[in-house]
């Protein structure tokens, strides 16, 4: 486990770890701005017009044993919109450069030059010890 760990602390850039937490901070920040200004709003009306929003009263006359589940719905509205972000504007586009990416790579591994080929021919005739020159002897036979 620390292992994987430690391949994802050295595979990443720390710039490129920084800038997503201020980009991420900044959008959280854009949801929760959105959630309580348009969805709660939306939850807090379902509650009825003698209810301060959706939930109840543990005791009566207590406001402090009020259990709010429309502020529960709208952080997991605002969970779920920021999750489909990440997933779309940043892991989707991600793994399609490193397929791109790794294609390219394949592409570049499969090309090699006729001079190359013919030396790594040459090379491993060489390394066998085999012969593919006719004998002085004019025979043929090897």
């Amino acid at each position: 486990m620390l292992k994987g760990f430690r391949e994802f602390i050295l595979r990443g850039n720390v710039v490129d770890l920084a800038v997503a937490v201020v980009i991420g901070g900044a959008f959280a920040a854009l949801v929760m701005v959105f959630s309580d200004s348009i969805i709660a709003p939306f939850i807090a009306a379902l509650g009825g017009a003698d209810a301060s929003g959706l939930g109840f009263t543990i005791t009566s006359g207590n406001e402090a044993t009020f259990v709010d589940i429309g502020a529960v719905l709208t952080a997991v509205i605002s969970f779920v919109i920021t999750a489909a972000v990440v997933y779309f504007v940043f892991v989707v586009p991600m793994n399609s450069y490193q397929k791109r990416k790794k294609a390219r790579a394949g592409e570049e591994a499969e090309e090699v030059p006729a001079d190359v080929a013919l030396l790594t021919e040459i090379r491993d005739l060489l390394a066998s010890g085999t012969s593919t020159t006719a004998p002085e002897d004019g025979t043929g036979a090897q």
